[in-house]
C-alpha cells in the first residue's frame, strides 16, 4: 500500500510523465527520418536556403536600403527563423498522433503527451538549425552582434508558443472537418508570407494597412525581435503582451476544442459517435 502510493506520489507523476515525453520527443524527431542528424541537417538546408532566397529577392529588387540600420543578415534571419518556428510548429501540433490512433491503445499515452512531444520535437530542431547557422555565419563570414539576445529568444518562444495555439484550434476542427482543416493550415501559411511582416519594417507601414497586420501575434514577435536584435530600431506599432494573450486564449479555446473532438470522435476517426 506504501508503496503503490510512493510511486502515484506527484514527484513520480511528473518524473514519469517528463521521462514519456522525452522518449516520445524523441520518436516524433525520427519519425520522418530514422536518422536524427539527417532530419537536423534538412532542417538547416531549409532554413538557409529560404534564407539566400530573401537575401537574393532583396538585392534584386534593390530594397535593401529599406531595411534596418544594422546586420542585414539578422534583419533577414529575426524574420525568416521566426517564421519558420512559427509554421513549423503548427504543422507539427496538427499532424500529431489523434485520439484514433493505434498509439493510443497504450495506457500511457495520451493525446497532450502527442501534442508537446510534437511542439518540442519542432522548437528542438529550429533551435538546433539558428545555433548551427548563427555559429557558421559568425565563423565564416562576420561576427553576429545582438544587442539583446534574452528579448530575441523571448520573441522567438512566443513565435513558438502562438505556433502551438493556432495548432490547437485546427488539430480540434481535424476529426470533424480534416478537409477544413487542412485547407486552413495552408491558407494561413500561405498568408504569413505576407502578413508576418518579415520583408519590412513595421514601423514604416502605413497607417491604414496596421490592420491588415497587426491582428497577427507572427507580426508582432517578429517586430519585437528585431526591437531586441538592433539597438537603433525601437517597436512603436507591436507589443510583446499581444502574442501573449492571444497565445493563452487560444491555448485554452484549443484545448477545450481538443477534449470535446477527444470525447466525441468516432474510433475510425471520422464524425462523431
Amino acid at each position: 500500500m506504501l508503496q503503490y502510493e510512493n510511486q502515484n506520489s506527484g514527484l513520480w507523476a511528473f518524473v514519469r510523465i517528463s521521462d514519456l515525453l522525452y522518449h516520445t520527443t524523441v520518436r516524433v524527431v525520427r519519425k520522418t527520418n530514422r536518422n536524427a542528424l539527417t532530419g537536423l541537417i534538412q532542417n538547416i538546408l531549409q532554413s538557409a536556403v529560404l534564407i539566400a532566397v530573401f537575401y537574393l529577392m532583396f538585392a534584386f529588387f534593390g530594397i535593401r536600403s529599406s531595411a534596418l540600420r544594422g546586420d542585414f543578415m539578422i534583419y533577414l534571419m529575426t524574420g525568416i527563423f521566426l517564421f519558420l518556428t512559427h509554421t513549423k510548429t503548427m504543422g507539427a501540433v496538427v499532424g500529431s498522433e489523434g485520439p484514433a490512433s493505434a498509439i493510443m491503445k497504450h495506457a500511457p499515452m495520451t493525446t497532450f503527451i502527442s501534442i508537446s512531444s510534437a511542439a518540442f520535437a519542432a522548437l528542438y530542431l529550429q533551435i538546433l538549425s539558428l545555433g548551427v547557422i548563427l555559429f557558421v555565419f559568425d565563423v565564416a563570414v562576420r561576427p553576429v552582434v545582438i544587442e539583446d539576445p534574452a528579448g530575441v529568444f523571448l520573441a522567438f518562444i512566443m513565435a513558438w508558443l502562438s505556433g502551438i495555439a493556432i495548432g490547437l484550434i485546427f488539430l480540434s476542427i481535424k476529426p470533424f472537418a480534416p478537409n477544413i482543416s487542412s485547407v486552413g493550415v495552408m491558407i494561413y501559411s500561405r498568408a504569413n508570407l505576407i502578413f508576418s511582416g518579415k520583408m519590412f519594417v513595421a514601423n514604416q507601414l502605413p497607417a491604414y494597412m496596421l490592420p491588415y497586420f497587426t491582428w497577427n501575434p507572427l507580426f508582432h514577435t517578429i517586430d519585437q525581435a528585431r526591437g531586441a536584435a538592433f539597438i537603433n530600431y525601437t517597436p512603436h506599432v507591436t507589443s510583446m503582451m499581444y502574442p501573449v494573450y492571444f497565445s493563452l486564449v487560444l491555448l485554452v479555446i484549443g484545448m477545450m476544442a481538443e477534449f470535446f473532438a477527444r470525447q466525441n470522435a468516432s474510433a475510425s476517426g471520422e464524425g462523431m459517435k
